[in-house]
Order: structure tokens, then sequence, then C-alpha cells
């Protein structure tokens, strides 16, 4: 059932690609970028969440349209106000551990992102498949060892869903988003995006009712039903618009505008 507007609303958290940023033109649509700034003219704060880190944010080109409040990224792990880390949340080193396992055992492409970087493993096409779909580069291969001594906040499988359910099972305190037919992100089980927003509202002193969340992947269902205002993109799968609480239009008919427009905070 839609939510009627909540006047209270003092903060949007945005997803990037295919609800903000769009993967059919590579930039943002006009109506958006005006919708953003009259957001913030209205003291409206706009946070980018996404399962992006920042360098990947920068290089995906929104941030050539839109001037963040600040950034959750990589699916909740970490926000980021001011360029410093307000809360973190990285994968325990069990998981990536058993990541590496059976990505050398089933020979799928795995990358590991950290604070400032990101490596992957393997290349193949699905690997290559994956990131020309959504326009951005792999990392820099690396050979990872059987142990990872390094603080990760994100990891990346590039493999089928058949793939996936043959090593999800066997990884204790782990769960999956996937967002493309060959690409699975991996988090632990009891972290998403919501998480990262939660964080935030707390470090702002707001609450969820004070918040108005968009997206259109798997990765954005929690924060859309944790947040006062869940809007899903009318490019979303139905999962996603299920979760919602509003369905906007698509990403390239100015569907994001249109959703600040419709509970009247522009």
């Amino acid at each position: 059932m839609e939510k009627t507007f909540n006047e209270d609303i003092k903060i949007v958290i945005t997803d990037i690609d295919q609800t903000l940023f769009s993967h059919n033109t590579n930039k943002v649509p006009q109506s958006a970028v005006d919708a953003f700034k009259k957001l913030q003219e209205r003291g409206i704060k706009v946070f980018l969440c996404s399962g992006r880190n920042k360098y990947l944010i920068r290089k995906s080109g929104v941030l050539d349209y839109v001037k963040p409040d600040g950034y959750i990224v990589m699916n909740g792990a970490a926000v980021i106000i001011n360029d410093k880390i307000i809360y973190s949340y990285p994968i325990p080193s069990n998981v990536v551990d058993a990541l590496i396992k059976f990505s050398k055992r089933l020979r799928f492409g795995l990358t590991l992102i950290e604070e400032t970087e990101g490596h992957i493993n393997y290349i193949d096409e699905r690997v290559i498949s994956a990131h020309e779909k959504y326009g951005t580069r792999f990392p820099q291969p690396r050979s990872f060892p059987d142990h990872y001594d390094r603080v990760v906040y994100q990891a990346i499988c590039f493999c089928d869903e058949l793939d996936e359910s043959l090593f999800l099972p066997h990884i204790k305190g782990a769960k999956s988003a996937r967002w493309d037919e060959y690409a699975v992100d991996i988090m632990p089980e009891d972290s998403d995006k919501s998480k990262g927003v939660l964080a935030l509202l707390t470090y702002l002193n707001l609450k969820p009712e004070n918040c108005l969340a968009i997206g259109d992947g798997n990765n954005d269902i929690e924060v859309l039903q944790f947040s006062g205002i869940g809007v899903a993109m009318g490019n979303a799968n139905q999962k996603v618009k299920d979760a919602a609480d509003y369905v906007t239009d698509d990403i390239d008919n100015d569907g994001w505008a249109k959703a600040m427009k419709h509970f009247n905070l522009i």
C-alpha cells in the first residue's frame, strides 16, 4: 500500500547504477540533476548509496553531474562524510578466505574491494560481460593467497546462479545479492545497505521515517523496506517493486525526478 507523503523527510538515499546514472546514455538525466540540486537547496541531504566503493563511484562519472552530501558504499559496509569514514563493517576474514578457495576450485573471477583499491584474481568472458554492461573496468589483476590478510569490505563473484548455489551454502555468515547474470555481491549475512543507512541516520540524529530511499536492484530491497518511503525505479525487477511503497517511471523517462515531485520534495 502506498504511503502518504511524510513532511519530515530530511534525507534522500539514492542508488547510482540504473537509478540515478543511466547505462543507456552514460549520464545522469538532466531532470535528475535539477531535482538533486533543488532537494539540497531545500535543505534535504542527498547521499549516494552503492555497491561501488568511492573510487569506483568517481570512475562512474556520476560526480560530474551531482555533488552528494556523502556516501554509503560497498553495500553499506562503510559510510563517508567529508572524506571521513564514520562507519565501517568489513567482511570477516574467514569468509574472504572461503571465497578465495571456491573461486580457485570452481574457476570464477573474484574481486575483493578494500577501502581505496580492489583486485581481481581471474578474468574470463563472464567478467568482461558484466563489466561491459555496466560500463566499468575490471580492477588490477592479482593472485590471491589462500589467506588474505587485508581488510575487505566487498566481494564480487563472477559466476552464474549454479556456481553460486554450489559454494554459498558452505560459507558461514555470508549472503548474496545478484546484480547481473554473471555477477553477484557477497557480504556478511547481517550487513546490507540498510545497515549503512541506519549508521548514517544515527550519526545525523535522524530516524528511518525521515528518509526516502530510491533504487532498482536486489541490493536495494532492504533499504527500501527500512526507510520511511521506499521508491523503486520503473526499470527495477518485480521483486524490488514489491518491496517498495511507490514505483516511479523508468530512469530514462525522468523517473528519479518524478519520484521527488510525487512526494512533494521539490
